[in-house]
């Protein structure tokens, strides 16, 4: 069994809500728990908010898995990380008292790289996520099963990180798997786009 204190020792911010869905905010490489939480305040400002710091150091920034050098992921890392915030967020989610799958992620950069993750690797924990600036986590992606699970990528054409090809991979590789994904597309970098916030609002808005 996990251990539940060992768990709840992760550095993290929790914040009540009173409308569905919650959700679990993935920070970039460099930010922490703080980092996101204005972001999903304005997405989502009725909803509970979960946002856990990445226990990894790269030098002194923080991230959710390690990588080699920029653009190749080290993926034995990335599993095992998968697994401990996997159990971070079953035992949250049993603390705050969250209703099992209901968490939709919202993750930037090294945060949408490690939500994406958790789709493939416990597909079980989400009901959706928001990726914005986002690549295939894994070169060989197991065949979960996200029927029923919604996506929505954010991505920058001229994004120097998230290739446009490797956003087409990651959407191809969700849909195949039987997720429902609408890919946005910006021409910036690897950023939050501005003009993408009102179709993401939309998309966390309670379908009732």
């Amino acid at each position: 069994m996990p251990d539940t204190t060992a768990a709840m020792n992760r550095p993290h911010l929790w914040r009540p809500g009173r409308s569905l869905p919650p959700l679990l905010l993935l920070h970039g490489t460099g930010d922490d728990e703080h980092g996101l939480v204005p972001l999903g305040e304005d997405l989502a400002p009725r909803s509970a908010l979960l946002s856990p710091r990445g226990t990894v150091l790269e030098g002194t920034m923080p991230r959710f898995f390690r990588r080699l050098q920029e653009g190749v992921f080290d993926e034995d890392d990335l599993r095992e990380r998968a697994d401990e915030l996997a159990d971070f967020i079953t035992t949250a989610g049993n603390t705050y008292g969250l209703q099992p799958g209901s968490l939709v992620a919202v993750g930037f950069s090294n945060g949408a790289n490690m939500a994406a993750a958790l789709l493939l690797l416990h597909p079980e924990l989400l009901a959706g996520a928001v990726l914005i600036a986002c690549v295939p986590p894994l070169t060989k992606p197991p065949a979960a099963d996200l029927t029923g699970r919604r996506v929505l990528i954010s991505a920058g054409l001229q994004d120097p990180m998230a290739r446009p090809e490797q956003t087409q991979l990651l959407t191809a590789q969700l849909r195949a798997r039987g997720a429902d994904v609408d890919l946005l597309t910006h021409h910036g970098g690897h950023q939050v786009e501005p003009a993408h916030l009102p179709a993401i609002r939309k998309f966390l808005r309670p379908a009732n």
